[in-house]
């Protein structure tokens, strides 16, 4: 007889497929997902499962998949549809939930991908010679008429004599891949612009011409400084009532490709799940930054409240290391939870603690070296219940301890996809529950994070 799995979280669907009651961390990725809670159930893969149970009447389990930021969260549910109840829907038990970050791209795939980017964003494209020769332009900038006229009118040429290069001092002609990538000044524009060479012919690249791709650092109308005059009308709320408005269509965008990429609707070309795969990472990319961007706003709103629960933050240490396990796994580095059986009861947002103890697990994986150690530690302090995590990084300075709960404050860092805000958000919702969080650490030693909420006599 196997053992009975362990369930993590429940959840309640209609009729109409609607999650109309959800535990964290379900509850969380249905709004990630671009879904409202009550509403229809926004990750791809559950909503198939639960429009399959309810249709046949069968009780379904399996593993699903679901994008999560950068991360791939795979959680296996079990489905259990309820034909005698009233609503006609569906109960759902979460009985494993793993995170882990998306697989890195092929170097080939992320170079096609580049291309296909500056392809749709460039304001110049040309086709070149071997030599570089201006065979044919096209240009959409009015600030590079000039360039494109000089490049049609003097095609004996090489378009890379009518601009200059920021850090190059090789002398013409300029290998292509030097030119790749490069930054450049053309005349007439105040923008500085970034060209992508691409080669074509085989076996040799370049044998058959280039394709010539520049592409600005900013919109026109950003660079000239003209702003609608609607928009100087603009209530201080607009940034409120606009990242609800952009994280739907962006999510539904990326539900949709996610439905494609997993062939849930039927086979398809492998190509096709590939375009469609792009569509979701770069979606996930845009949408993070907008949910950071909502917290933030939320956070500081002069009416946030958080809803006081009665919670044990050692179960929620091990939620918490049970959902970021995989990440951790794949990174070499060891997480150690309190153990089964210990307990801190204390008062706080159920959903708000997790939030930052994820926040606070996903720093120490991503900071830490791999064969390290990241372990949660509760204690309490008088009226204060405490969960302290610690790395084996390497560490912060004295004026880096404050600094780093600053708004938008990456410490010099950059390319690791993190906007700056979460620890920022995370102390903000600490103080709301009445709690505090703060950081200790010593070069060398590592970093200690510790999450206070008031403590609770049971």
């Amino acid at each position: 007889m196997t053992a009975p799995v362990t369930v993590l979280a429940r959840a309640r669907t209609d009729a109409h497929d609607r999650l109309v009651e959800a535990d964290e961390p379900l509850a969380g990725l249905q709004r990630r997902c671009g879904g409202e809670l009550p509403g229809t159930v926004a990750v791809p893969e559950l909503l198939e499962l639960v429009r399959k149970a309810r249709a046949l009447g069968l009780r379904v389990a399996r593993t699903i998949r679901a994008i999560d930021g950068e991360d791939v969260i795979r959680a296996w549910v079990e489905i259990a549809p309820q034909s005698g109840d009233e609503d006609g829907g569906c109960l759902i038990a979460v009985g494993t939930w793993q995170s882990s970050p998306i697989p890195p791209e092929a170097d080939d795939d992320a170079t096609q991908r580049r291309i296909a980017i500056d392809r749709e964003l460039a304001e110049l494209t040309a086709r070149l010679s071997p030599d570089q020769q201006t065979i044919a332009v096209d240009c959409s900038a009015p600030d590079l008429q000039d360039l494109a006229e000089a490049m049609r009118e003097q095609k004996s040429r090489k378009w890379s004599e009518l601009v200059s290069f920021e850090g190059l001092a090789h002398r013409q002609p300029l290998h292509w891949r030097l030119l790749d990538g490069a930054t450049c000044h053309v005349p007439g524009s105040d923008r500085l612009w970034t060209a992508s060479l691409v080669p074509l012919g085989a076996p040799e690249p370049g044998s058959a011409g280039f394709e010539l791709l520049l592409v600005a650092d900013r919109p026109l109308a950003v660079a000239t400084g003209e702003v609608p005059a609607e928009a100087e009308q603009l209530p201080t709320s607009f940034g409120r009532e606009l990242t609800p408005v952009l994280r739907q269509p962006i999510a539904r965008i990326i539900a949709n490709a996610e439905t494609i990429r997993s062939r849930l609707a039927g086979p398809l070309a492998d190509e096709y799940s590939d375009y469609a795969s792009d569509i979701a990472s770069a979606g996930q990319h845009l949408l993070s930054l907008i949910e950071d961007l909502s917290d933030l706003e939320v956070v500081e709103s002069d009416d946030f409240k958080t809803a006081p629960d009665a919670i044990d933050l050692g179960d929620l240490a091990r939620r918490a290391v049970g959902i970021l396990g995989v990440r951790a796994q794949e990174q070499k580095i060891a997480l150690v939870a309190p153990p089964e059986g210990e307990s801190l009861p204390a008062t706080g947002e159920f959903r708000r603690v997790l939030q930052v103890l994820l926040n606070l697990v996903g720093n120490a994986i991503r900071y830490s070296p791999e064969g390290s150690q990241v372990a949660l530690a509760l204690a309490r302090d008088g009226d204060r219940a405490l969960v302290t995590v610690s790395d084996q990084g390497p560490g912060l300075q004295t004026d880096q301890l404050e600094a780093v709960f600053r708004k938008f404050e990456r410490l010099g860092r950059s390319g690791d996809g993190g906007s700056g805000l979460g620890l920022y958000i995370s102390r903000r919702l600490a103080r709301a529950m009445g709690g505090d969080l703060w950081a200790e650490s010593a070069p060398g030693e590592g970093a200690r994070f510790t999450l206070a909420v008031p403590a609770r006599d049971d």
